[in-house]
């Protein structure tokens, strides 16, 4: 029995009681009841404090109420017994029958146990990287990538549509001096002092030579166009490219250009006029973002006539919200810290809601250590250490892992020997492990002629307090992607999955699931197979809405 069930079984009990006039509340039987598992194991499988909840609704002492729902769910299938604690608490053991056909539910939605049964029907627009085209992804960059992707993963699953989008930052002056640097490498000149530095510039501007031959012999102007918008391709193209070996693949690549190259921009100031949100003042146009709790107004155009980068920002929020989207999540670093009040106020200004149409979370820093050093820099990109590298150094795997287990809003210090270590203390290792030894378990018992069948499966048969605790740690598998959906916090995933193979680990320890020597196959065998085989499939669920690969051996 799952969370959701015993939930279910509450409701129907209390409606029960309602029906016969046993009880009466002010304003009906709740659509759901929260029941957690308690602290204390011997207090039960599960605890509610549902009668404390529903006292001032139904006129009577949350001890009656109690205990007249622990009466009707005693004779509840499923339901062993229901005990009233302290003022109006209800503890509840769960049959072992009804415990043990968790494993058959999962084993029966597969790939999608974990997700929820319907569509929210939100469309939710994702955008967690904004980059440069002028250089290579950064650990900043891979940190948003891991994360944001999780994220993605754990919204979809919880019934959202997601748009993963990257913001192209493809306009400014960053553009000019990154041409003019590769221009200079591929003379043999040192880049502009406030340009772009580091081995990358050379060897890209010798790829543009080389797919270009005759770009040196170009006007000048032409050559720095030449190599700003041919390195800008190359450039965008690797990290699309290190992205998709990381696992993190995006729906949608927005270019900042396209903003101003269409009428999105003056689009956007249209909206804010409509809104009355403009006004003028020194020669520039400024938004009135205080009227939304900012800490100053905004301006969108300077007095000379340039557009600022805040008028970008605006001009792409109302893109997203006319391409259909309900809800824009932004996934930004530290340094933008100052952007949530400013950005919420904008969407204000623009008609929407801060925190419903809008949100914005905010990550913090992560430090890298090799043999007691901070890496910092790079021998290919100058001053960052780049995804690249940290993918050669660490591995897919174990650096997706390790940035999702912690939440986005901790400052990270990480240890190359730790996150590659090979041993239990890994905490990616471990999960991995335990799925190969999940997988290995099922393959020893197919050579032995055991093969897991939900016909013949007694969920009876699962009784041991070891077997208890494995099941109840399945059963709260699709509760903790709700929670993670619903919080923005993927790193839930994976300390759900350390757990898991936790409560794997000490079951495997005390019960045997194979038979052994000249022993005959018996219903205690089969059924145990099956549980193995539910744990496997929800570790390999959880790891991969994690990206993060689930080996069959180690």
């Amino acid at each position: 029995m799952t969370p959701d069930q015993l939930s279910a079984a509450i409701v129907a009990a209390l409606q029960s009681l309602v029906d016969d006039s046993s009880l009466t509340l002010s304003d009906g039987v709740p659509a759901s009841v929260r029941v957690e598992r308690p602290k204390v194991k011997e207090h039960g499988d599960y605890a509610t404090n549902v009668a404390m909840q529903l006292t001032k609704k139904a006129g009577r002492p949350p001890r009656e109420i109690a205990e007249l729902l622990a009466d009707r769910l005693s004779v509840s299938d499923g339901i062993a017994s229901a005990e009233v604690a302290g003022p109006g608490f209800l503890n509840i053991r769960v049959a072992a029958g009804a415990q043990g056909d968790v494993a058959r539910h999962v084993l029966e939605a597969g790939e999608s146990y974990g997700h929820a049964a319907e569509s929210t029907g939100r469309r939710i627009n994702l955008e967690f990287i904004s980059a440069n085209p002028t250089g290579p992804l950064h650990l900043g960059h891979t940190r948003w990538a891991a994360v944001g992707d999780a994220l993605s993963r754990v919204l979809r699953a919880a019934g959202n549509e997601v748009t993963n989008e990257f913001y192209i930052n493809d306009r400014g002056s960053q553009m000019d001096k990154f041409g003019a640097s590769l221009r200079a490498r591929a003379l043999g000149h040192e880049p502009p002092e406030d340009g772009y530095h580091g081995a990358y510039v050379a060897d890209l501007a010798a790829q543009v030579v080389t797919a270009h031959p005759g770009i040196l012999e170009l006007p000048e102007d032409e050559q720095l166009l030449a190599f700003r918008e041919e390195g800008y391709a190359m450039q965008l193209a690797e990290q699309r490219s290190e992205l998709e070996e990381f696992r993190t693949v995006f729906d949608v690549w927005f270019s900042e250009r396209s903003l101003h190259e269409s009428d999105a921009v003056e689009h956007g100031m249209k909206r804010l006029r409509e809104q009355g949100r403009l006004f003028e003042s020194d020669g520039a146009t400024w938004m009135r973002t205080t009227d939304f709790g900012d800490d100053k107004d905004r301006v969108l155009v300077r007095s000379n006539g340039e557009l600022t980068y805040f008028a970008s920002d605006t001009a792409y929020y109302v893109n997203k919200r006319e391409r259909g989207f309900d809800q824009c999540l932004y996934l930004l670093g530290a340094d933008h810290h100052g952007y949530v009040g400013r950005l919420s106020a904008m969407a204000a200004c623009v008609g929407d809601t801060p925190g419903e149409q809008i949100e914005i979370l905010i990550g913090q820093l992560v430090k890298i250590l090799s043999n007691g050093q901070e890496l910092k820099l790079s021998k290919r990109a100058g001053t960052i250490v780049s995804l690249r590298e940290l993918i050669d150094l660490i591995g897919v795997d174990a650096l997706r892992y390790t940035l999702i287990r912690y939440p986005a809003d901790s400052p990270l210090t990480l240890d190359v020997a730790e996150m590659t270590r090979k041993s239990n203390d890994n905490p990616v290792y471990y999960v991995q492990y335990a799925h190969a030894r999940l997988a290995s378990i099922v393959r020893n018992a197919a050579d032995l002629g055991l093969v897991f069948d939900l016909e013949r499966f007694d969920p009876s048969q699962l009784s041991t307090e070891r077997e208890g605790d494995l099941l109840r740690s399945l059963a709260e598998f699709p509760r903790v992607v709700a929670q993670a959906a619903e919080l923005r916090e993927p790193h839930r995933i994976a300390r759900y999955l350390e757990d898991t193979a936790s409560a794997f680990h000490k079951f495997y320890d005390t019960c045997r699931v194979l038979p052994q020597g000249d022993e005959e196959i018996s219903d205690v065998h089969r059924a145990r197979l099956v549980l193995v085989a539910a744990t496997r499939q929800v570790v390999a669920n959880g790891l991969t809405m994690l990206g993060v690969s689930a080996p069959d051996r180690m």
